[in-house]
């Protein structure tokens, strides 16, 4: 093996960040000048390096782990972020216990060309410890023990800043052990917090959160394949046995899917994520199915490689209250109603992309542009999940009372300009010009006054509406914007929508 560094510029010229163990066996160490380096290795391979490719490259290596456990956080900045941690906790038993799981993750790590070290401990510091500076590159610390499985380890296992590190080894301590049994006080008064902090993480006297690098799911289903598999269809149907075992619990707390995630586990180290949102809660798995099917036809290329996937695990991330109802005698049409309508929209939305299906929300203004707002993604109102009717008494969402034909479906983005010939001032419309045709009027039905909203203050005049059809039988909407002799602007004329 030919000895190769990572360097970085720093105090005095470029600096030595990393090293393999050819170059440790050389005589190089850790932050040595570049320029003693060559000197001490003549044959020296040297690559700048690249924190921001080693951050993606850990983070994408954290995602796949999540084929062992939903909790992977990676280590933090002060404390090296070169590894990861993996919270365990009722996973094990999935790999034949922890000896089993460190087998299986170190065989994994070593096919993609990682020579990784790894530690089981109670507490992520003991873990961090000895994976860093244990005897050997896989070790399992029983819980309780992590004083014992402490004490021979340097000072540099507690993970403190290098200015506390000096101080400790100015005052002869060389071993953790040597820190455990001394007395608290004159540490405390002596040492900013990070000290007796670390020291108490590392032995379970204080607990130390982990941020994983996506949140942990509320819900969750795994399965590891016997061989990898490579087809979409075979994929679907180990989906079909998860959400068949992920329902059993949502049933249990009366709960359905709002957010799914699927992940599907590459032989290569790739891990391929699908979060699949529904615009209702959801326990109709072949109805998941179907949007799972949906998104993998899409995933053409994922399935072109030679690589298949070798575990999947769904994700319940999003879930909301879903009661029991009668669901026998069809009492009522509404009934069914909002169930089909959120199908047809997850299946729309799934097939087409996010953002695809839009939704106009009513907004409470009888101003015809501020009336509803458009929002990408559909989310049903919580009225229409309702169990039951709602009583007349109750108020139901705010919505303009229009009559029933008298305005476009559609509205233009804004109002446009346009010249109008009237026989009187404020009668209706006999031609108009707009986008530089002419229009000759042969129907017109109005007006429809609509006045500024008081409450804004914004001085805007008051518009009269008129439906007008065109010898050609073309439809448009047009307003006049100001009365004459009573407001002080100059009325003018607008086309605010066309008629289908």
């Amino acid at each position: 093996m030919q000895a190769l560094v990572l360097v970085a510029p720093g105090k005095g010229g470029q600096r030595i960040v990393c090293l393999n163990r050819a170059a440790h066996a050389g005589g190089l160490s850790l932050g040595e000048l570049l320029s003693n380096a060559r000197s001490k290795v003549l044959d020296l391979q040297i690559r700048d390096a690249d924190p921001a490719a080693d951050r993606d490259a850990l983070y994408k290596l954290a995602f796949w782990a999540m084929r062992y456990c939903p909790g992977v956080a990676v280590c933090d900045e002060a404390s090296g972020a070169d590894g990861l941690f993996l919270d365990i906790t009722g996973a094990a038993q999935l790999f034949g216990g922890e000896e089993g799981l460190l087998a299986d993750l170190e065989r994994r790590l070593g096919s993609f060309g990682l020579h990784p070290r790894l530690a089981v401990a109670g507490t992520a510091g003991a873990a961090w410890a000895l994976a860093r500076y244990g005897k050997r590159n896989r070790i399992v610390l029983a819980p309780g023990t992590e004083q014992e499985g402490l004490k021979d380890l340097p000072l540099a296992a507690l993970r403190l800043p290098e200015e506390v590190l000096t101080v400790l080894r100015r005052l002869g301590f060389r071993r953790c052990g040597e820190l455990i049994d001394q007395p608290r006080a004159p540490f405390g008064a002596r040492f900013d917090a990070p000290l007796l902090s670390r020291l108490d993480q590392a032995l379970g006297r204080a607990p130390e959160p982990l941020i994983p690098v996506v949140p942990p799911p509320l819900y969750r289903a795994q399965a590891q394949f016997l061989e990898p598999i490579l087809q979409q269809e075979h994929v679907l149907e180990a989906a079909r046995g998860l959400l068949q075992s992920l329902m059993q619990d949502l049933a249990r707390d009366a709960v359905g899917v709002r957010l799914l995630r699927l992940l599907l586990f590459k032989l290569d180290g790739a891990a391929v994520s699908l979060e699949l949102g529904l615009a209702a809660p959801s326990r109709d798995a072949q109805h998941l199915a179907q949007l799972i099917g949906l998104r993998l036809y899409r995933l053409h290329s994922e399935f072109e490689t030679d690589f298949g996937f070798e575990a999947a695990a769904l994700h319940v991330l999003t879930a909301e209250d879903m009661p029991e109802r009668q669901n026998q005698l069809a009492i009522a049409a509404h009934n069914a109603a909002p169930e089909e309508l959120a199908r047809l929209i997850d299946r729309l939305q799934h097939r087409l992309g996010a953002g695809a299906v839009g939704q106009l929300i009513a907004q409470q203004s009888h101003i015809p542009e501020r009336a509803v707002r458009h929002s990408k993604g559909f989310s049903l109102p919580k009225i229409a999940r309702s169990s039951s009717p709602p009583r007349p008494e109750e108020p139901l969402p705010w919505a303009p009372d229009l009559p029933a034909g008298e305005r476009p479906l559609l509205l233009l983005p804004r109002p446009e300009a346009a010249d109008v010939v009237a026989l009187v001032p404020e009668g209706p419309p006999r031609q108009f010009r707009w986008r530089g045709v002419r229009h000759q009027v042969a129907y017109s039905g109005g007006p429809e006054r609509i006045a500024a909203e008081w409450w804004r203050r914004t001085g805007e005049p008051t518009r009269d509406y008129y439906v007008v059809e065109d010898t050609a039988g073309r439809r448009f909407w047009l307003f006049r914007a100001g009365l004459y002799d009573r407001e002080s602007a100059a009325p003018q004329w607008f086309v605010h929508g066309v008629f289908g």
